[in-house]
């Protein structure tokens, strides 16, 4: 597997925490090339930018099993993901894109960067976004290490419910566009360990990506911090998870909501347009060191 790691320029051998961030879905290589004006650059790594984080931590992401860690943009597809000759996702990305894989490399990861000399073993923070808050939340239950976890536009009833929500927001007549996702998890339920993934995901990630994340959640006892968009799908869920939380009267969760905001955190217009012309993932890690650096006092 291919790990990259961002240092502060000077910081590479300074000993300092990891910040572990497991990126969202699809087999997106981790630095994608493209030509500006005759010369070829590179583009971000990271969501957002990374300098934000890097004064007090060490950034980590994992490329995608079976991806090409880089890869010019004109061989990708529109949506940036990698395919093979054939058209498809590779076989050995496929393979290997499911839940129990995801945890059980980046528990290895974790073992392996806390042997090495420039990262510190007292504080170790995970975040994940989108399919990545599920590996970050089941990888914060079964890891002492990690000390803080941050749960960025998951959802904590699973990833059916999330389909099946998008399929309800899109409705606006009389037609149930929810049947054909009820259909296919009852599809899934009934063969659980098919691995074809010809048509997206297997139904092995599917079954996987669906047990509701809550059951990490609510068992953890480290600082948690969820951030999501009040207007991504998974909103209600969240709202759920924070209700939940104050019934069951945990303290250790906090909650950041983006108003107005989608999946990425990008503003929904009134019409329900979204304006990509906004990017405030910078404000979102912000707003994650400023929670971090609050959990550090009170330690």
């Amino acid at each position: 597997m291919d790990i990259l790691v961002k240092s502060k320029e000077g910081d590479g051998e300074k000993r300092k925490p990891v910040f572990l961030f497991c990126q969202g879905s699809l087999p997106i290589p981790l630095v994608i090339t493209y030509e500006r004006d005759g010369k070829k650059e590179l583009g971000s790594v990271f969501v957002f930018n990374p300098d934000v984080l890097t004064e007090e931590y060490h950034l980590v992401i994992i490329c995608k099993p079976g991806i090409p860690l880089v890869a010019d943009q004109r061989a990708l597809s529109d949506n940036f993901t990698f395919k093979d000759s054939t058209g498809y996702f590779p076989r050995s990305y496929t393979e290997r894109n499911l839940l129990d894989y995801y945890v059980k490399r980046d528990k290895e990861v974790i073992q392996f960067l806390r042997r090495q000399d420039w990262v510190s073993k007292d504080r170790l923070v995970i975040a994940g976004h989108s399919e990545g808050s599920s590996i970050a939340a089941k990888v914060a239950l079964e890891t002492r290490a990690v000390t803080a976890l941050i749960y960025s536009g998951g959802n904590p009833l699973g990833r059916i419910m999330t389909i099946i929500e998008r399929s309800r927001l899109l409705e606006k007549d009389s037609t149930d566009l929810t049947a054909e996702d009820m259909d296919h998890w009852q599809q899934v339920v009934n063969d659980p360990e098919q691995m074809d993934g010809s048509n997206g995901d297997t139904h092995k990630a599917t079954y996987q990506f669906s047990v509701p994340p809550m059951q990490y959640l609510e068992k953890l006892k480290i600082p948690v911090l969820v951030s999501y968009g009040s207007k991504d799908a998974i909103a209600p869920f969240d709202a759920y998870l924070r209700v939940e939380m104050i019934r069951q009267k945990k303290k250790n969760f906090s909650f950041r909501i983006y108003p107005g905001t989608e999946h990425n955190y990008f503003p929904v217009t009134a019409d329900g347009t979204i304006n990509y012309d906004v990017f405030n993932w910078d404000k979102v890690a912000a707003d994650w060191r400023k929670w971090l650096m609050q959990m550090d006092k009170g330690r």
